[in-house]
């Protein structure tokens, strides 16, 4: 309660502030930003097999401890009053023991805490570090923690800068891997970025384009992969047909013909066997063969048309959600 309290005095005394100069707002989620960190996730995996394996060492342990009073209470009405005593002895003394290392490993100055402070600082200092550049650049009054003790009744997503920190930690280490040309068209885009997150719209407009963009390339794909399935087929149907002239001409020059002959062997009334040959397959005709290639070309221009008008739909529906979505803030705000 007395958190709301504090939080409530702090943004009115902000808003009576504001009367006078605008005063600019920003928060982030450490958590947030902690888990988009590689070194982070990388450290904190090795961090949470050590800790596993801590717990397995403690179960171990409790296991043996278990043990130990099972078999005491089997064997207690055989034994003797000091060796009872012995046994409880040494009972209580691997439970101190247990406990010890319980807190050793997890209590409030334990291993696990020490190791998590070292492993987040350098992280949170670059964070920091980012958030105090970003406050400059773009003139923010106060940038608050979503993750911290501080109780934030409502943030709007608009005034979320975790990703702008992400981005700023990334160009950095990204910098000194590139050449200066690379680096040119890195700052371009780092501007880009930025402006894209001074106006959303203008960042709609991008994503739009962006779209667009890609829809009109994969079509292009699509008609040019088409061509060329279109003339490898033609050049096959070509080479199949010389191939069948020439085999025909040749069989000519020896004085055979070469047909496809299927027998079957038949009962005559005079218990004879004939050999009948079918006649050969119909070939389709030129004429033939050019309807049905423009059929299948037909057909795929249309299938085409109806992709690039569900994409354009699909296009439109998006454009409508954001506006809807902007206008939903505006009445908000």
């Amino acid at each position: 309660m007395k958190k709301i309290v504090l939080l409530a005095a702090f943004l009115l005394s902000t808003f009576a502030f504001s009367q006078s100069r605008g005063v600019r707002i920003g928060y982030i989620d450490m958590d947030y930003i902690l888990e988009k960190v590689p070194e982070y996730a990388e450290s904190k995996n090795q961090l949470d097999q050590k800790a596993q394996k801590w717990k397995q060492e403690i179960e171990v342990k409790k296991n043996a401890i278990k043990k130990l009073k099972d078999d005491l209470n089997t064997e207690k009405v055989l034994l003797t009053k000091e060796l009872i005593e012995e046994r409880e002895e040494e009972i209580s003394f691997q439970e101190k023991e247990l406990l010890e290392y319980q807190e050793k490993r997890f209590g409030p100055t334990g291993d696990l805490i020490i190791q998590q402070s070292t492993l987040v600082k350098p992280i949170q200092d670059q964070v920091f570090t980012a958030i105090q550049d970003i406050a400059e650049q773009k003139k923010y009054d106060f940038i608050f923690d979503k993750s911290s003790d501080l109780t934030m009744l409502f943030a709007a997503q608009r005034f979320d800068i975790s990703d702008q920190v992400i981005r700023l930690l990334s160009r950095s280490q990204k910098r000194e891997q590139l050449s200066k040309k690379q680096l040119k068209q890195q700052e371009a885009q780092e501007a880009l970025e930025d402006m894209q997150d001074e106006n959303p719209e203008l960042a709609a407009r991008q994503k739009a384009l962006e779209e667009k963009r890609a829809a009109r390339e994969k079509l292009i794909e699509e008609r040019k992969a088409a061509r060329e399935k279109l003339i490898e087929d033609r050049k096959k149907a070509a080479e199949a047909k010389r191939q069948k002239t020439t085999e025909a001409r040749e069989g000519e020059k020896s004085g055979t013909v070469i047909e496809k002959e299927n027998t079957e062997e038949q009962k005559t009334s005079t218990g004879e066997i004939e050999k009948t040959n079918p006649s050969p397959t119909e070939e389709l005709t030129p004429e033939q063969k050019r309807a049905q290639l423009e059929e299948e070309r037909n057909a795929k221009i249309e299938e085409r048309k109806k992709a690039l008008e569900e994409k354009r739909n699909e296009a439109i529906r998006k454009r409508e959600e954001a506006k809807k979505q902007k206008e939903t803030e505006t009445k908000n705000d």
